[in-house]
């Protein structure tokens, strides 16, 4: 039985839920000053070129494309918290020898790429284990809830963190700023130990692993509302990850802006997504899941144009409105994807699902990463801005023309027959039938 704690009641009253809200919220506040610190090392310190910067943005993301597939076998096969309280100390332990380097004067763009990477891959296991313990730890009913909840804190934090991290990178410079990242990482796997939520036993299948992988490509891409999501995303985000690969090269070196400020444009952003995920619910109600889903999405990547067209004498203007619009809109639709994602699936099929998803959603972020730094060395970063906003929003628009617009709420978990079917893999159509 869970504890409660007196005087409140759901989930804020639900002691398991509070551990893991708490140890989320900490550890983003920490992530925010390493997403300013770790570019700026290598921008400011170490005079790393527009595709160096962008490649290193591509390091943190790469393990998705590599490693998601088989990591989302082995979580549907073991308990997820350990998995998350090991992920947390690695990555603690990836962040602290940057710090460590430069303060023996050992640190060089090589480390950066080796420490981004390895973080990255602590992350795969980090956020497939969290997805699917969620659902287990709050309940389906209570999922969206529980999702709408840890979106509002995390964007709320995140609104510190940057602050936090351009005040840091000013005060003590970029490197010995991650260091509060690390110590994040340790707070929040003390918080994850204690929780006392009993996982059950996992079935340990004796399927060798292709098969069991096959079956979970087979039902993301059966599954008409995740077929269309993850096509859709996956090619939004190759074109978004141009902008938010050189995003730091362009505000510094093009517009000028100082640690401080790119802080500040940051907090503005995060800010903005607090506030997107505050209102969600009743947009939700007033117009239904799968129309909030739709639009926010278009309207997340559209917000980004007015980056490029940033004038060069007074951009601030331009950046925060660019900041603030698109987190507003992300954050609902990032909130409503994920609540359908979790409650259609089943639970024996939650970490493939969510290894499936995460393989194509963040899978072509690193490639988005190298072409747009390859492609900001040809024809210059702000084309390659404008290149990225224009093909990520654009990825949208075919959500507009599948039965997903029709949505109105959560449907429920599908049911599955106690042999689940198996069907040739064949290439689904990339909108589902109406």
């Amino acid at each position: 039985m869970r504890s409660r704690l007196a005087g409140r009641t759901g989930l804020w009253a639900d002691d398991d839920f509070l551990k893991l809200w708490g140890a989320q919220t900490i550890s983003v506040v920490g992530s925010q000053v390493t997403l300013i610190a770790l570019p700026l090392t290598a921008i400011l310190v170490l005079d790393a070129s527009a595709f160096a910067v962008a490649a290193l943005a591509a390091m943190n993301t790469l393990p998705f494309l590599l490693f998601a597939l088989p990591a989302g076998i082995w979580i549907d096969r073991l308990r997820r918290r350990p998995l998350m309280i090991l992920a947390d100390f690695g990555r603690a332990a990836a962040l602290l020898s940057i710090p460590v380097a430069y303060a023996f004067d050992a640190l060089g763009l090589a480390h950066l790429f080796v420490a981004a990477f390895a973080v990255g891959a602590l992350t795969v296991v980090f956020d497939l284990a969290y997805l699917s313990f969620l659902p287990g730890l709050v309940g389906r009913a209570r999922v969206a809830g529980g999702n709408a909840r840890l979106e509002a804190t995390r964007t709320s934090a995140q609104a510190a963190g940057p602050g936090i991290g351009g005040g840091l990178v000013g005060l003590v410079g970029a490197p010995l700023a991650i260091l509060v990242d690390a110590v994040s990482y340790v707070v929040a796997g003390l918080l994850l130990l204690r929780i006392r939520h009993e996982e059950p036993v996992m079935r340990r299948d004796r399927r060798r692993a292709l098969p069991e992988l096959e079956e979970g490509i087979r039902y993301v891409f059966r599954q008409p509302y995740l077929r269309a999501l993850t096509l859709t995303i996956a090619a939004s985000n190759l074109f978004t990850f141009m902008v938010i690969s050189l995003f730091m090269v362009y505000a510094v070196r093009r517009l000028g802006l100082s640690p401080e400020l790119v802080g500040l444009v940051m907090t503005t952003a995060n800010l903005a997504g607090a506030a997107g995920a505050v209102v969600n619910g009743r947009v939700v109600r007033r117009f239904g899941i799968g129309p909030t889903i739709v639009v926010s999405a278009i309207l997340a990547s559209a917000a980004w144009i007015l980056l490029p067209l940033a004038p060069a004498s007074n951009p601030l203007p331009f950046v925060v409105a660019g900041a603030a619009l698109g987190p507003l809109f992300g954050v609902m639709f990032n909130v409503n994807q994920l609540s359908l994602r979790q409650a259609i699936t089943p639970e024996r099929l939650m970490g493939r699902m969510n290894s499936v998803v995460r393989f194509m959603y963040w899978g072509t972020m690193p490639l988005g990463s190298f072409a747009g730094g390859a492609l900001a060395t040809v024809i210059g970063i702000r084309p390659t801005l404008f290149v990225g906003v224009v093909g990520g929003t654009l990825a949208f628009v075919p959500l507009a023309f599948t039965s997903l617009v029709r949505l109105r709420a959560l449907p429920p978990e599908e049911e599955e027959d106690e042999e689940p079917a198996v069907a040739p893999l064949v290439p689904a159509p990339a909108v589902p039938d109406a």
